[in-house]
């Protein structure tokens, strides 16, 4: 009955029609009423898996890993997607609804370099692999002399051009690593002090038709508090700043009782300049937290990370 899309992410479902042992069924059939035979899996390959040679943002940008999904969502040919939310642009698609999280997994970036060799360790000049700006702005704020150099596919293709010699490091994600299981490759973890991580790293997000009120009623019984909180708060600061692939922004939020803490930093369209902000507020305002944290960084930067 419930059909779940995955995308070449292999562990992230898509749908109302879901069946495989993947991470994103269980919370379905262990909190609801479905066995795992009423739930079928559908894959989908997204725009964004497909293009492997230059930046996202030359080409359409972060909705190249969502439209395809959306567009068999609104279709009625799937009634769930599951998305990366790191992926997903700030603004919610008309008539869809992005309103449930899974539990968060470790937001954390990390580096891969031969002879696991540290950041500070690597050699003066070296080339680090990645395909944000955002990462490759936060690197050099550590570290100016190293050169960042395009990277694109998935982990393992990654990992095979390091070791090919074609990069003397790569940043990814510590998450996406964890579900390879594959934590024996890392050479450093960054603090999300050091190193703030894209909003929404870490979070899985599930996605239905916003009239869709049976979807919409297994969701909520599905939908993590504290990944919906903290989700809530850093997306806001990318509505704030209309952020896209471009966008050289990090925002992660904690939640500590009753008070959230969100950190958020911004740089210029030429990385040389970085605006830092950190505020905290009660959990209920998560969302205005956000948006201010976002209306700060916009004023503080004058601008200067658009075109």
């Amino acid at each position: 009955m419930i059909t779940g899309a995955v995308s070449s992410l292999p562990h992230f479902i898509k749908a109302k029609q879901i069946g495989s042992k993947n991470v994103t069924i269980f919370p379905i059939i262990k909190k609801t009423d479905f066995k795992e035979e009423d739930v079928f899996i559908k894959e989908i390959t997204t725009k964004g898996d497909q293009v492997q040679n230059v930046r996202l943002s030359e080409v359409g940008g972060k909705g190249l890993f969502s439209s395809n999904i959306e567009k068999e969502l609104q279709e009625k040919k799937i009634d769930i997607a599951v998305h990366a939310l790191k992926d997903m642009p700030a603004i919610e698609t008309e008539g869809l609804r992005t309103d449930t999280f899974l539990e968060r997994n470790d937001p954390r970036e990390i580096l891969i370099t031969q002879n696991k060799k540290s950041l500070n360790e690597l050699k003066k000049n070296a080339v680090i692999g990645t395909s944000s700006y955002r990462r490759e702005f936060q690197i050099k704020n550590i570290r100016s002399d190293l050169n960042c150099k395009l990277i694109r596919g998935n982990v393992d293709t990654r990992i095979k051009k390091l070791k090919d010699g074609l990069y003397d490091g790569i940043i990814l994600s510590y998450a996406g690593i964890k579900s390879l299981m594959i934590e024996n490759e890392v050479s450093e973890i960054f603090s999300t002090e050091k190193i703030i991580p894209s909003a929404g790293q870490g979070i899985i997000s599930l996605q239905c038709r916003n009239n869709d009120k049976e979807v919409i009623s297994i969701l909520d019984k599905i939908n993590n508090r504290d990944a919906s909180i903290t989700a809530h708060a850093e997306r806001n600061v990318l509505k704030v700043l209309e952020g896209d692939c471009e966008t050289a922004v990090g925002a992660h939020a904690i939640i500590e009782g009753d008070e959230i803490i969100l950190e958020a930093e911004l740089f210029s369209l030429d990385g040389s300049d970085r605006f830092y902000e950190k505020k905290s507020s009660k959990i209920k305002n998560a969302i205005t937290l956000g948006k201010e944290v976002g209306q700060i960084l916009k004023t503080k930067s004058n601008n200067s990370y658009k075109k």
